[in-house]
């Protein structure tokens, strides 16, 4: 129990914690961009219809692109670990003595000596895959990782998808059936409910203070909302003014 605590692990998350990271920086940067784009849009004086246009094109086409480049870096670094694998048995296989020496330096700093140290390199080269691992491990600092590129893929496109469609609601369901309050406003307020359910689960991933992650995603969203909205009315100033 005590252990779990301290790794933040939550077991209402199950297996699905594993790809935590990536449905958390996925619905970060699916709300702080879809919000931005509102933001902007909202400065510009642009018409609802339009708003709901530019949201969902960029929530789609933003999504994806995130998502595919998610999938290609998990891939490329699984494919990457495999050829230093595959570098290492052929070393081992080639120039055997030189990779025991490395084996044994490897246990020497960690402070092994004598006829100690030279049990276990006796026990770690005994066995090919044990000694690749202890390779891969110990000298070239790489660990494999079990998760699957396509559902890191998919964590991030689903997660970019739900948490930025949250800024662009209110102006969907008005299209529909038009409402008389601030739209702007109220979907702030939303909004940032979003990004402190996102800041909270930010700080399972990071291992961090649940306040300090919260306030961290919160100012995040906020400034890109604040810097898209000024941008948006400085824009449309100064078209207007070059058209009258």
């Amino acid at each position: 129990m005590e252990e779990k605590l301290i790794h933040q692990e939550n077991s209402l998350l199950g297996n699905t914690q594993n790809y935590l990271r990536e449905f958390v920086y996925g619905g970060i940067d699916g709300a702080v961009t879809t919000f931005a784009v509102v933001a902007g849009a909202v400065g510009a004086n642009l018409e609802p219809a339009i708003i709901i246009i530019l949201g969902f094109a960029n929530l789609f086409a933003d999504g994806f692109s995130m998502s595919v480049g998610a999938y290609l870096s998990a891939k490329s670094e699984k494919e990457h670990y495999k050829k230093h694998r595959k570098i290492e048995y052929w070393e081992i296989e080639t120039i055997p003595d030189v990779e025991r020496k490395e084996v044994e330096e490897i246990y020497r700093a960690k402070g092994f000596e004598g006829q100690l140290l030279q049990d276990v390199v006796d026990v770690i080269v005994s066995d090919k895959d044990r000694w690749v691992d202890e390779m891969m491990k110990n000298e070239l600092e790489m660990i494999p990782d079990s998760k699957s590129p396509l559902k890191i893929g998919l964590a991030t496109l689903i997660s970019f998808i739900l948490v930025g469609f949250i800024p662009l609601i209110l102006y969907v369901y008005d299209y529909f059936k038009e409402v008389n309050f601030d739209k702007f406003f109220w979907t702030s307020f939303f909004t940032g409910l979003a990004f402190a359910f996102v800041g909270w689960l930010k700080s399972f991933v990071n291992q961090t203070n649940t306040f300090k992650s919260i306030l961290e995603t919160l100012i995040l969203g906020f400034v890109a909302a604040l810097v898209a909205y000024y941008v948006g009315d400085f824009l449309e100033a100064l078209i207007l003014n070059r058209n009258s």
